[in-house]
């Protein structure tokens, strides 16, 4: 049959047609797969290193930190000092009082932290870790040679066992509030695990879970663990329990056949070959023992003592020194706190009047030596605080549905706290405060603040653990006092003092929440309306703010520096705004006296002194070294 012109036009458009749809069958799929894979963001790879912002500070073929003698020789002993007590090696529940060290010397994690970095984690267990562009999954793959002390490998089946256990059956504020952001895992080849996250913008969880401890799973029986226990761990890490005096002394010996001693992340660190924890009843019979010899390191937080008590033979003839470290980490927030779930604390304006009846400038002058600063901020000391800086366009942008989160003053940077004459009775601020207190419903009566409705007297407890603490509060007390306030100072055991502390069964308390460059996950714990629920939890003053649970999920999804650092100052701004604490005072440097025998490096990291970075000096001694020094 003879094509016509016509039937030709249209076959040619058929082919067209027909090619076209091919064509569109061929690159459709890759197109669109392309298209979903973009979505979800593409890995880079696995890598060596993950920061919580930008890149490593390290690159893949870092041989040591900065801040480590990479050549420290090994050997001796360190001695260090604690005080009160310990019942339980367990460090992973919420029962008992657990020994120090566990954490840092018996377990790892899959990821190990570099402390001169806001926030870099290297691979330790782990060889190489990978993540999306949005992070909502992370894929670790582990070292073949990774192995616990008793010479069994460490598996994925270890990591899922870790995982489920912290998560179920692990400390509530902590493991099972971080860990159940976990929706699944799966295993990838011989050595992977990937673990799949909730879709809250989250960014930090790969680090979260790259810093969980890593249990042996053959050793360890789930319907145990929730029990408290004084029978030697055993973990991968770099030292094993040698020895166990129940409430007493715990020792760690380094282990020879430690499988990590020559991993970037760890040369020139642990050093020592024995590792000791003596216990004192307080903090003056540890001093003691330091002077003695029978401890080898104190750090030291009391100014007054810092000035006139490092004033003994030792440091004289040069065996102890008195050393000042340069800490560019948060000093975080030393605060008395305000129990707001109490009626008498609930009224802002109250909360703002005690505040200015504490006099920190006489008790610096007399007490201190004028050596403590004043704490403006919960970041005070970094780069994170808003003390002293005008909000920025971000934190603006951040804060504008809060309209009545943040006053004026701290969103123009001009706020500090009360400054007084410093002669111990300043009246312009004891007036200020007086008529903060008239506007709250109180009135002086005889010489007594009572409440004018009810005529109830303004009477509260300050709950005290340590001499310290007592002596802060009996000075505060005073000038309460001389307003008509009645205050009665208690101090209780640790034991008591935690048990009341996890039911928020106080009026006020002295507290310190510590911080660090890259404050993250643990700040709901400390500030949430949830936390402020939850018994255990760090929410001591009861704050219940929606700007608050806002400016913590900003800080957690921020994906630049920039971006992180303006929602932490946002969120300082309406912590300082809500007045849930009196802040006091903090140390400008990291104050450490310890005796001659102990080198370190001439580097220190942003995070402080390191002592798993020291060492015992060759040929170096002390006198009362192999001393059990009294409990």
């Amino acid at each position: 049959m003879k094509t016509t012109p016509l039937r030709f036009i249209i076959l040619c458009l058929s082919v067209l047609l027909w090619y076209a749809s091919a064509a569109s069958d061929i690159f459709a799929e890759p197109c669109s797969a392309a298209a979903a894979r973009a979505h979800a963001g593409l890995s880079q790879g696995p890598r060596h290193g993950i920061a919580m912002h930008g890149d490593p500070k390290y690159s893949s073929d870092f041989t040591h930190f900065d801040y480590v003698n990479p050549q420290a020789p090994k050997g001796g002993r360190l001695v260090m000092g604690a005080s009160g007590t310990f019942d339980s090696l367990n460090q992973f529940i919420p029962k008992g009082e657990p020994a120090p060290g566990v954490r840092d010397y018996v377990y790892e994690s899959l990821l190990a932290r570099a402390n001169d970095e806001p926030f870099s984690l290297y691979g330790l267990l782990a060889e190489t870790v990978e993540v999306p562009e949005d992070r909502s999954w992370v894929l670790f793959t582990l070292r073949p040679e990774a192995c616990f002390s008793d010479g069994t490998p460490v598996t994925v089946d270890d990591v899922i066992f870790s995982l489920e256990l912290l998560r179920d059956k692990g400390i509530p504020t902590t493991h099972r509030s971080y860990y159940s952001k976990v929706e699944r895992m799966e295993r990838i080849g011989e050595h992977g695990v990937k673990m799949y996250f909730r879709a809250d913008g989250d960014r930090e969880m790969p680090l979260i879970i790259g810093l969980m401890p890593i249990l042996p799973k053959h050793l360890t029986k789930p319907e145990e663990f929730e029990k408290t226990t004084l029978k030697p761990l055993i973990g991968s890490g770099p030292y094993t329990i040698s020895e166990v005096v129940p409430g007493t002394r715990i020792t760690f010996k380094r282990n020879p056949d430690y499988w990590g001693r020559n991993l970037p992340v760890n040369r020139g660190l642990y050093n020592f070959d024995e590792i000791r924890y003596d216990f004192f009843r307080d903090q003056t019979a540890m001093f003691e023992a330091f002077k003695k010899g029978h401890i080898h390191v104190m750090t030291e937080d009391d100014a007054g003592q810092w000035a006139t008590e490092y004033d003994f033979p030792a440091i004289k003839s040069g065996k102890v020194i008195k050393a000042e470290f340069e800490i560019a980490r948060p000093a975080g927030m030393h605060a008395l706190v305000f129990n707001t779930r109490r009626p008498i604390f609930s009224d802002i304006r109250v909360r703002q009047a005690l505040t200015l009846l504490f006099d920190f400038e006489w008790q610096n002058a007399n007490l201190f030596r004028n050596l403590y600063k004043r704490t403006q901020s919960f970041f005070e000391r970094s780069e994170l605080s808003s003390a002293g800086r005008p909000a920025d366009e971000r934190e603006r942008t951040l804060l504008a549905p809060f309209p009545d989160a943040v006053t004026p003053e701290i969103m123009a940077g001009t706020f500090h706290q009360p400054v007084s004459d410093g002669s111990g009775r300043d009246r312009s601020n004891r007036r200020k405060a007086l008529r903060l207190l008239q506007a709250a419903g109180y009135a002086q009566v005889n010489g007594k603040l009572v409440n004018k409705a009810t005529g109830q007297p303004f009477r509260f407890e300050m709950m005290a653990k340590t001499r310290n603490q007592e002596r802060l509060f009996l000075l505060f007390a005073r000038d309460l006092r001389n307003v008509g306030i009645e205050v009665r100072v208690r101090q209780v055991d640790d034991a008591q003092f935690q048990r009341r502390l996890d039911k928020f069964d106080f009026d006020m308390i002295d507290f310190t929440w510590r911080s660090s460059l890259s404050p993250g996950n643990e700040q709901n714990n400390r500030w949430s309306m949830a936390a402020a629920k939850l018994n255990r939890s760090f929410n001591f003053p009861g704050a219940k703010e929606p700007a608050i649970d806002a400016m913590i999920a900003a800080l957690l999804a921020a994906k630049s520096r920039e971006d992180f650092v303006s929602a932490v100052r946002a969120l300082d701004r309406v912590l300082l705004s809500g007045a849930y604490v009196l802040p006091l005072y903090h140390a400008p440097k990291q104050w450490v006296a310890h005796w001659n025998t102990l080198g370190h490096s001439k580097i220190n990291p942003v995070a402080g002194m390191q002592l798993t970075a020291w060492w015992k000096k060759a040929g170096a001694d002390v006198k009362a070294e192999a001393k059990t020094a009294p409990s």
